[in-house]
């Protein structure tokens, strides 16, 4: 076996035995060319091993920053709110509503849900703190004509709970696409982020009722560090 996948798998052992523990620094190349024995380039081959495997960070003045594997899961097929994400997982957070109003569809969001321009729809933001820090940032737009009414406190619960159990709505499907993008400045401004985070996970849901009518789309867009998205697939012959 090589040195420098040696020294990986004998880190990445300490880092899972909380020897590192997350958000502390890895010693310096210099203090692990002196642990380990070896040339500066195999210790940058096991680091970054390290890099590509989702262990560390790497903070231009700082070193290796160890990042917390105990990331949340989130599921790619399937339908479910955060407020039942948060249920099933023990992911204590809170809930802050950032923007709140009724606007009109516009050209852009009448190619994207087919809701006619010009008619009324909720535009709804949300920040989700999780340990103090904003790691996911909802965009919901919803069709006024089929959701009239969108109080502050339900939009800070659980939408789906409201729709459902209050507005009798039947929820059947929806469609959704994963992108990794850019990190712009609205994100930036309302989600906890360092210098060194240049992108976000966004995942766009189109929702539909089970009559086949949408009435939902979303932008959820998430802190790469703090999430895995998780699928179960069963083989099928084509």
């Amino acid at each position: 076996m090589n040195k420098f996948r040696e020294i990986f798998l004998d880190l990445e052992q300490k880092i899972i035995n909380k020897e590192y523990p997350p958000q502390t620094l890895l010693p310096s190349e210099n203090q692990l060319i002196q642990i380990y024995n070896v040339s500066r380039e195999t210790i940058r081959k096991a680091l970054n091993l390290l890099k590509n495997a989702g262990y560390i960070q790497k903070k231009q003045g700082k070193g290796s920053i160890v990042l917390d594997m105990n990331r949340f899961e989130f599921p790619i097929s399937g339908l479910t709110s955060f407020k039942e994400l948060q249920n099933a997982q023990q992911i204590h957070n809170e809930t802050k509503v950032a923007e709140l109003k009724k606007i009109a569809v516009s050209t852009k969001l009448q190619q994207i849900t087919d809701w006619p321009v010009a008619s009324e729809a909720w535009k709804l933001v949300r920040q989700r703190e999780i340990d103090g820090e904003v790691v996911i940032l909802d965009r919901d737009y919803l069709n006024a004509g089929i959701i009239p009414e969108l109080p502050l406190q339900k939009a800070k619960d659980s939408l789906f709970a409201y729709f459902e159990n209050e507005l009798g709505l039947e929820i059947s499907y929806a469609q959704k696409e994963i992108t990794v993008e850019p990190v712009n400045k609205e994100i930036r401004d309302l989600m906890t982020l360092t210098a060194e985070d240049q992108h976000v996970v966004v995942v766009r849901s189109l929702v539909y009722l089970e009559d086949t009518r949408c009435f939902q789309y979303s932008e959820s867009i998430h802190r790469l560090d703090k999430f895995r998205f998780v699928d179960f697939a069963r083989r099928r012959r084509v």
